[in-house]
């Protein structure tokens, strides 16, 4: 990295002023949540990537600071709000969408580099080695997205479908969360066995962790899904069956959501892919638990 410390810095308009020191001050920031999330991060090729992305930062902040001539202190409540988000959801998801945030600011710079062309070298920099270092990060739980994909989407399909068709069925909130429960933990034990056994005869040493990734994600679904029946009394079983929907619907947003961030996949074409599936189905139980209860004459 280059040292313009000594440099002669050009006179600049008021306006050119003041987005430096929002450059600058969230350069400053961003150093020390990356300071902060690699001080947690037990991986020590996670935490020297982390490490050097937080000297990065630091060093755009120091050529900002020659224009401002401010010392600078991070904002303490986006440093809390990321370094939680990373115990949470990871460090991978909230370095990338922090970075994310970042990328909206090209024009910014592009309107600054007239005055101060140095804004482009600093972006270009910025693209090229915290970029490169970012794809350095390797994240456990990101290896088991698929386990975590493939519990979640199958409870959203089974669970969805039987508790829709329940619904029509029986007409009685606690009848259907009682069945729905049962049923839900049997496929959630069927599930990360048959996921455990998958990856067992592949060679794979972790099948058990990969097993519990994919049932925790089935459980916390079914979960979700049939708390709606828990809440509501008996006769609203119209209402559950319609929160259960806007709760189906609110997993596939925030899930790919997380994907979409973390991993860089589409967020539009997967969430219209799953929740199709996962209504669709819904809708036709909805409809087969009708004939059902016409065509058996049952009357609970």
């Amino acid at each position: 990295m280059p040292d313009n410390t000594n440099d002669t810095v050009p006179a600049i308009s008021p306006e050119s002023l003041a987005q430096i020191k929002i450059f600058q001050q969230g350069e400053v920031t961003e150093a020390e949540i990356y300071r902060r999330i690699a001080a947690r991060t037990k991986d020590e090729k996670n935490k020297a990537a982390l490490l050097r992305i937080a000297q990065e930062e630091a060093f755009h902040a120091e050529r900002w600071r020659r224009y401002t001539g401010e010392d600078m202190k991070p904002e303490r409540g986006k440093v809390m709000l990321h370094t939680i988000m990373a115990r949470v959801l990871g460090f991978t998801f909230a370095v990338k969408l922090m970075e994310n945030g970042e990328g909206n600011a090209q024009d910014k710079y592009e309107q600054l580099a007239v005055e101060v062309p140095e804004a482009m070298e600093i972006r270009a920099d910025e693209i090229e080695h915290e970029e490169a270092l970012l794809e350095m990060l390797d994240e456990e739980r990101l290896s088991y997205v698929g386990s975590m994909v493939l519990g979640m989407n199958d409870a959203m399909v089974e669970m969805t479908g039987t508790l829709a068709g329940l619904t029509l069925a029986m007409q009685n909130t606690r009848l259907i969360a009682l069945s729905g429960l049962i049923t839900g933990i049997a496929a959630t034990l069927s599930m990360a066995s048959s996921e455990y056994l998958s990856t067992k005869s592949e060679g794979r040493p972790d099948a058990l962790k990969s097993a519990s990734y994919t049932g925790v994600a089935y459980l916390i679904t079914v979960a979700l899904l049939i708390l709606p029946y828990l809440l509501f009394d008996e006769a609203h079983y119209l209402w559950a069956l319609g929160t259960m929907i806007v709760i189906v619907l609110l997993i596939l947003v925030a899930f790919n959501y997380y994907l979409s961030v973390a991993q860089g996949l589409p967020f539009k074409k997967r969430f219209g892919q799953m929740a199709g599936i996962s209504l669709g189905v819904a809708a036709l139980s909805f409809v087969i638990g009708i004939i059902v209860k016409q065509f058996l004459g049952v009357d609970i």
